[in-house]
């Protein structure tokens, strides 16, 4: 027997992309609670710099007058994927996405625009290289939302290095501050803040309802339509990560710190199976000070070394690629971190990248971390961090040769459409011969775990005998992703976490 202290048709446990699904509860007259471990709402999605989906064919593109088909998009998607998760699923992410936009666009709440995003695998069939897939919220002055506007999570350069707010939402704090807008204005919905979900409660093999804590005391919420979560991965928990064997640390991750997997945990507890679990969205990681490394992207210049002086890797590949290369080397013990980003004194002792996502702090303090290296001369750059003065010398000589050609034959940096997404469309092939010579540390970063829970394509957390829980639904990084173990383009973790608890909330409607 459970005392409940709330009753709602739909809990929903996160309040990232599984903020969709509370609003679709709402809208259609369902009373909803929302349930958000931390002290701010939006979870890894309010990190996000650009807040993007990938939705072929929704109604955004098409007025933009894209001439992309679903069955190109199948294509693609299911080239990229293969087989690693059913095929149900990926064309239900496919398909499903356009229709989730022009529902939320009937709601003047809900701004969207095109940003043109390269599709991730340039060579795969139907690839998009246009970037005709993507899709990012309107931003959203901060004023709109009132005091919720406090409560939203991010961006990092304020929760880490204490920059002051801005005014003005964008990215994934956008799509965050739009959903609580939307969802402020409906009576029967409770917002809960610090409130994180322990335990499933189940009738008869059904879920009906959960455990939280609110200060520190258990609040039983009942849920009489069913349970969502969507409450993110895992990846701030060391031991969950070592159990499953997910390269990397807590401290390197760019989820929130309350991402500690206790809604897989619980769903694991009433018989959810898992998948993925080994799984992340990877990327190369600039070392910064306080010693983690944190997601990077766009270089304008450098390669990466190894502990030998050698480039090993395509530097302007998509970063989860980039990453997964990383890894394999790790794993094969012919890489050991950091590794290091050599450049020349092109853009002066900071390192080439345009988008560090924590920004870079004053360059003494890498240096006195020992993280920025700076020598007159490439063997007195190898001495300082420690590798071959030869090798290094040997690699930037032939790296300055195929730059001369504008050809990368190691490792085909500028291959594909989205090596090129920072360099006006031509090889980002950038020689390294004006002195000082620079040397700066990277590790591996993720986004975020997505490995979690097995779901059909109506988001139904599943047995092992594939058989569905009754009551109990997953979306975003709770949930298996639907791309396996590939981020096929920008925007799959975000699209999937909006669409799927959004599914999951119309599953409940029509039964």
């Amino acid at each position: 027997m459970v005392n409940w202290n709330d009753e709602v048709d739909v809990l929903v446990a996160g309040s990232g992309g599984g903020l969709a699904g509370a609003y679709t509860a709402i809208r259609e007259g369902l009373s909803v609670a929302v349930v958000e471990a931390t002290d701010k709402f939006g979870g890894t999605t309010a990190y996000s710099a650009g807040g993007g989906m990938w939705f072929p064919c929704n109604p955004v593109l098409r007025r933009a007058g894209t001439d992309d088909t679903i069955d190109d998009a199948l294509t693609y998607y299911h080239a990229v994927v293969g087989e690693r998760t059913p095929w149900e699923l990926q064309d239900t992410y496919v398909r499903r996405g356009a229709d989730l936009i022009e529902y939320l666009e009937a709601d003047d709440r809900f701004v969207f625009e095109m940003l043109p995003w390269p599709d991730y695998f340039g060579h795969a069939p139907k690839a998009r290289l246009d970037g005709q897939r993507h899709i990012i919220p309107s931003p959203l002055p901060a004023a709109e939302l009132g005091e919720l506007g406090e409560h939203v999570r991010g961006p990092l350069d304020t929760e880490r290095l204490g920059a002051p707010p801005p005014k003005i939402l964008i990215g994934g704090r956008a799509l965050v501050g739009r959903f609580l807008l939307a969802l402020s204005s409906y009576p029967d919905v409770r917002l809960y803040r610090n409130t994180p979900l322990v335990e499933l409660i189940t009738e008869v093999g059904a879920v009906v309802g959960a455990i939280t804590e609110r200060d520190g005391a258990p609040f039983a919420i009942r849920a009489r339509k069913g349970v969502v979560l969507a409450s993110g991965g895992f990846e701030h928990n060391d031991e969950l990560r070592r159990r499953y064997g997910v390269p990397g640390a807590a401290r390197d991750t760019m989820g929130p710190w309350g991402n500690q997997g206790r809604a897989h945990e619980a769903a694991i507890a009433v018989g959810g199976d898992t998948d993925l679990m080994d799984q992340a969205w990877w990327s190369p990681g600039l070392t910064h000070p306080d010693g983690r490394s944190a997601f990077a992207l766009w270089f304008t210049g450098g390669i990466f070394v190894d502990q030998n002086g050698q480039r090993f890797v395509n530097e302007s590949a998509p970063y989860d690629r980039l990453g997964r290369d990383v890894i394999s080397k790790l794993d094969a013990g012919s890489l050991t971190l950091p590794y290091w980003m050599i450049y020349d004194d092109k853009e002066g002792e900071v390192p080439p990248v345009k988008a560090p996502n924590v920004s870079m702090v004053e360059s003494e303090k890498y240096v006195a971390a020992g993280l920025w290296h700076t020598a007159d001369t490439l063997p007195e750059l190898a001495e300082q961090i420690g590798v071959p003065a030869d090798r290094l010398v040997a690699t930037v000589e032939r790296f300055n040769t195929m730059v001369a050609a504008g050809v990368d034959t190691d490792f085909g940096r500028g291959d594909e459409a989205y090596d090129r997404a920072f360099s006006g469309g031509k090889p980002p092939l950038v020689s390294i011969e004006q002195g000082p010579f620079h040397a700066a540390a990277f590790g591996i970063s993720d986004l975020g775990t997505k490995g979690g829970l097995r779901t059909d394509s109506a988001a139904r957390v599943l047995r092992r005998d594939g058989e569905p829980i009754p009551g109990l639904y997953a979306a975003g990084n709770t949930m298996a992703a639907v791309s396996g173990t590939t981020y096929p383009g920008g925007g799959n973790p975000i699209g999937a976490s909006v669409l799927f608890s959004h599914l999951a909330v119309r599953h409940m409607l029509a039964h």
